[in-house]
């Protein structure tokens, strides 16, 4: 049983909350405070556990018999927070992109069958075992490429026994086995989204979803977090007021899609009812925009969908200027934001959203964690909390603003028991563990 590591001489970016500071997303010029330890040095105990972080070598003698890996100067900082993605699915739709480049729309193409609905017949289809595979395989890419906590959402089922099986799946993903060793390397949250697509061959879909698959996913997961994505083509504004006021009736925390292509009046709904994000908000108006600004609720931007699908983005930079409460998330889907990199929607956040690389940074880190309720254990490193961390390959973390298509971090810290590090590896990869490093 190893004894855990000691990572010395780094930069280290600890976001690491402030003496008496609250669990709550960061704003304004807390926001581009990374909590910077430069050299520093960061402990880890062997069941993953942070001992301790500071300026300086780290050799302590209670660091003795560690393993000690030298950062020489790289820049350590929390591993990625996806707080938005769809990475539960089966299928492929790459012939969508082929119609995308001839002029067809994400909602003409929703409108002709394909889109959501495309991938929800393959869903149905494939087997648990098969998804749980697909999910497994695009959470291990997520995790080299920086990720320690991933959202998953279902919504490609809609009907009550394939929803119910996608959160069986999600579910497995990130639960222990054996020897409190996680099936995939980060934690894994997941997200009921009952309300994502109509199924044209089901006329009462609406009625059903709300009625008889809500209340199943309630009495099976209690307490999950309740999606749905009002947009025209989409749920209404009612009928998503209808799934949400039954959602709250049954104790579910709620989120939502909204005014991805146009703006139905869901974000101000949203903030009545108390929703612990709203998310897309590209076609936002300027009084919504501002009205969320004020709000607790927190604004999560996917760079990824305007980018691929040529629409405009959210204006993530007037949010923020007014006050609001942002978290990045790439929104991994097959149709709309087909890339597993975090640190990709980081690129295009600040190249096309105007935002500084400190917000961007605590935007897919503290804030991400926020959004998903797990600021307590995760999105920063501080003493007692999980090792969620990554190693960058650079001295500077302006390299996340140059380069948007590398190999990912030289070394990410998942979840896990034991720690162990063959330090004499180009590359060592253990799942297992939530381990990867290269030096």
């Amino acid at each position: 049983m190893s004894t855990g590591i000691v990572i010395f001489n780094a930069r280290i970016l600890t976001l690491a909350p402030r003496a008496g500071e609250s669990d709550l997303p960061r704003r304004g010029a807390r926001a581009c405070d990374l909590g910077v330890l430069d050299p520093g040095y960061i402990e880890v105990d062997g069941d993953g556990t942070i001992v301790r972080l500071g300026t300086g070598l780290g050799e302590s003698p209670a660091a003795a018999g560690r393993t000690r890996i030298d950062g020489k100067g790289r820049v350590v900082l929390p591993a990625w927070v996806d707080c938005h993605t769809h990475a539960c699915f089966a299928g492929d739709r790459a012939r969508e992109w082929q119609m995308k480049q001839v002029g067809a729309s994400y909602l003409e193409i929703l409108a002709a069958g394909g889109g959501i609905m495309s991938t929800v017949r393959a869903v149905r289809a494939a087997s648990s075992e098969a998804l749980l595979e697909l999910l497994l395989g695009r959470l291990r890419v997520m995790h080299q490429l920086g990720a320690g906590t991933v959202e998953v959402k279902t919504g490609y089922g809609l009907d009550t026994p394939t929803e119910l099986r996608m959160l069986q799946v999600i579910s497995a993903a990130g639960q222990a086995q054996g020897l409190g060793t996680p099936r995939a390397p980060v934690e894994v949250h997941p997200t009921f989204l009952g309300a994502h697509a109509l199924d044209p061959s089901q006329s009462d879909g609406v009625t059903r979803m709300i009625e008889e698959t809500l209340p199943a996913v309630a009495a099976a997961y209690p307490g999950i977090c309740c999606d749905a994505f009002c947009e025209t083509g989409a749920w209404s504004l009612a009928d998503c007021l209808r799934y949400f006021s039954a959602a709250k009736r049954l104790g579910l925390p709620i989120r939502v899609h909204a005014d991805q292509f146009n703006s139905l009046g869901m974000v101000s709904e949203a903030i009545s009812l108390g929703a612990r994000t709203v998310d897309h908000l590209e076609a936002t108006t300027d009084a919504d925009l501002a009205q969320l600004a004020r709000s607790t609720s927190i604004g999560v931007a996917l760079p990824c969908t305007p980018f691929a699908l040529g629409t405009p983005s959210m204006r993530a930079r007037e949010f923020l200027d007014q006050g609001g409460a942002l978290a990045i998330a790439s929104n991994f889907n097959p149709g709309s934001a087909p890339s597993p990199s975090l640190s990709f929607s980081i690129y295009l956040a600040t190249r096309f959203m105007r935002l500084s690389l400190e917000e961007a940074i605590t935007a897919a880190t503290w804030n991400a964690a926020c959004a998903l309720s797990a600021s307590d254990h995760c999105g920063c490193l501080a003493p007692k909390r999980r090792a969620q961390l990554q190693m960058l390959a650079a001295r500077d973390e302006l390299s996340l603003l140059a380069s948007f298509a590398d190999a990912g971090p030289d070394l990410v810290l998942g979840l896990g028991g034991a720690i162990g590090v063959d330090t004499n590896a180009c590359r060592s990869v253990n799942l297992a563990l939530g381990m990867t490093l290269a030096d």
